[in-house]
């Protein structure tokens, strides 16, 4: 292992050891994690936080994903390598970089992670937009990708100044691809100002999006809930155009695909995350950030999240 000097004994960690609300959430001093071989331990600035995370917590994924307590939580990260473990090559003690876990381990002050799992950096870009990218970045990607829009189609989208939708809108903008934005009133500025049509939900709502597009709506991105999945279907919509990031029984019974990082492969999964990283360091697309906490107050971010008005995303500082 290759280090600068030596590293404190320990490290500062999310865990929690049932499943329950915020209040199960503690931070810990745990031992500092080691890289292995082909592995990097980065010292984290900042790290997302995602629905699917508190879902996790709340026991609402545990016949998919189930946790093993004490369980860490946390894929996005970005901060600095503070050491290699041997036979890593691409990356160097002191890079700055970005990446994410597998392990539900990024909420921390340090995380270990094999070497393909970050990225570099680029000059610039804000440690807590680097640090909130992976999930909402590569799931954005996965979903146009999974319904592929032309220039000229038109293509909904739930929660669109969400997280993952604010990226999503974008990428569609840029294909040329009228994009209808379904959000609440207050988001419809920033929706407007990135060339989208905002269309408020709530009652009404598949009129309002019939008159945003009398000729129809072409493609469909869920990424709230299977209500909207029903409404796709209402509006016309055939499901090979439509995408969901949410499992949900009315995916299944409507045979609408499901998308998320988890679409990409392992080997596109880092390329993804680099090309999204260049993007928004060119000013092409940007990222929101809604708020930012210190990683003691992680249950209060949570809080914020989960009640899911923020435009953009919610980080935590380490």
């Amino acid at each position: 292992m290759t280090t600068p000097s030596a590293l404190p004994d320990t490290a500062r960690a999310v865990r929690f050891d049932r499943y329950g609300g915020r209040d199960v959430l503690q931070v810990q001093d745990v031992p500092m994690p080691q890289p292995g071989a082909g592995e990097v331990l980065v010292a984290v600035r900042a790290a997302g936080i995602n629905p699917g995370e508190a879902m996790i917590r709340q026991g609402l994924l545990h016949d998919r994903l189930p946790a093993t307590f004490p369980s860490g939580q946390g894929t996005d990260f970005a901060g600095t390598v503070a050491a290699i473990g041997d036979g890593v090559a691409d990356s160097s003690v002191g890079d700055e970089v970005l990446g994410y876990s597998w392990k539900r381990s990024s909420h921390a002050t340090h995380v270990v992670v094999p070497a393909g799992q970050v990225v570099p950096k680029p000059e610039g870009l804000p440690w807590e937009v680097a640090g909130a990218l992976d999930v909402a970045g590569t799931t954005a990607w996965a979903v146009v990708r999974g319904i592929d829009p032309v220039a000229g189609e038109t293509v909904a989208v739930s929660a669109a100044t969400g997280g993952v939708g604010t990226l999503v809108v974008q990428l569609l903008v840029a294909r040329g691809v009228h994009v209808l934005g379904i959000a609440s009133a207050r988001s419809a500025g920033w929706l407007a100002d990135h060339g989208v049509t905002p269309v408020e939900y709530g009652p009404g709502l598949a009129d309002r999006l019939r008159a945003a597009a009398p000729d129809g709506v072409d493609g469909f991105i869920d990424l709230f809930g299977p209500e909207y999945l029903h409404l796709a279907a209402e509006l016309g919509v055939p499901a090979d155009r439509t995408d969901t990031i949410v499992f949900s029984d009315a995916a299944a019974e409507l045979g609408i695909r499901v998308s998320g990082a988890a679409a990409l492969t392992e080997e596109e999964a880092p390329q993804v995350l680099q090309r999204l990283a260049g993007l928004l360091q060119e000013g092409a697309v940007e990222m929101p950030i809604a708020g930012t906490y210190p990683l003691d107050r992680v249950a209060d971010a949570f809080e914020d999240l989960e009640r899911r008005h923020s435009l953009g995303k919610i980080v935590l500082i380490a």
